[in-house]
């Protein structure tokens, strides 16, 4: 099975943790804290298993570090929206920005009335100073991973083979690896900073904003073919 099998089994995976964490549940208690916190488990489970293999693809799969980075198996938008083949680590700040205000705008009478929901538009002073903390760590992680990949394209002339053993191959391998331990690693503390009931919340979105992302993608793709094939006819 090459990656890009792999990743579409993976996609129907989360998909289907993602409908299972969409269920409506009653609001986090002590007692249905332990069904959230599992949740929050095969959620980071099943993002590190993708990390791994795609971590093992690009060592020793077919087209190696380089397919990884050229992702055929995904949408053009997708690539286009790509930092060292894979989403932006600090896009996880904006998006939890984003389910945060949009949450808090919609129950802002209810907050009026003191009444706390305990989602993610209720995130604590405390909460929000972390984040903002993990924020910055990760902008200056972001900006120094950006500068290993700078260095390694002004070399990248010296390269004369795709052999996996070649230095710079391996050089480019380092990067996409730690591009990749950024973003499981952030997405890691940002679940940490918040309650189970939080944590599924922005997981589900994260999934959602994934979906949306390559749904979108691959109309505009399949409207580009038409478009061409109607010109060439």
């Amino acid at each position: 099975m090459n990656f890009g099998q792999f990743y579409e089994i993976w996609l129907q995976q989360l998909q289907a943790l993602q409908e299972l964490a969409s269920v409506p549940k009653p609001p986090s208690s002590p007692d249905h804290d332990p069904y959230l916190t599992h949740l929050v488990h095969r959620f980071i489970s099943h993002y590190e298993d993708y990390y791994r293999v795609k971590s093992h693809s690009a060592r020793t799969g077919r087209g190696g570090v380089f397919s990884i980075f050229a992702a055929p198996w995904l949408s053009s938008l997708e690539r286009s929206l790509h930092w060292v083949a894979g989403w932006r680590p600090t896009t996880i700040f904006h998006l939890l920005y984003t389910e945060t205000s949009a949450r808090f705008e919609a129950r802002l009478l209810d907050f009026l009335h003191g009444l706390r929901t305990g989602d993610l538009s209720d995130l604590s002073p405390s909460q929000l100073s972390l984040v903002s903390d993990l924020q910055c760590t990760t902008v200056t992680q972001e900006n120094l991973i950006t500068d290993q990949l700078s260095l390694w394209q002004e070399s990248a002339c010296h390269l004369v083979s795709d052999d996996q053993d070649d230095p710079e191959i391996q050089r480019l391998i380092k990067v996409l690896n730690n591009a990749d331990d950024l973003r499981l690693s952030m997405m890691k503390k940002v679940v940490e900073i918040l309650t189970p009931q939080q944590a599924v919340e922005f997981l589900i979105a994260s999934a959602e904003l994934q979906f949306g992302i390559r749904g979108w993608g691959l109309d505009k793709d399949r409207d580009r073919h038409n478009s061409l094939s109607l010109q060439q006819s």
